[in-house]
């Protein structure tokens, strides 16, 4: 049987961060719109992942993040 810690659990939020790469580096380049502080890169994705997820983690220690912003999502834009 695993044992949760209702604390931890009760305490995860989840981020939906923006990601690009970039066409100079070829580094994956990630931010959480609305979260000043809250970017990194990496060379894949799953580095990039681990990355945010330390900052992330590192700015909550800090202080409670007040996000300015939600990400709603993306958008098809059509020129004829």
């Amino acid at each position: 049987m695993v044992r949760v810690d209702e604390d931890r659990v009760l305490s995860m939020q989840t981020y939906t961060p923006v990601v690009e790469r970039c066409p100079d580096t070829g580094l994956y380049v990630g931010y959480v719109p609305g979260f000043k502080g809250a970017h990194s890169q990496g060379e894949t994705l799953e580095e990039l992942n681990w990355n945010l997820k330390k900052v992330i983690a590192m700015l909550r220690e800090e202080r409670t993040p007040a996000l300015v912003g939600e990400y709603v999502g993306t958008q098809t834009v059509v020129l004829a």
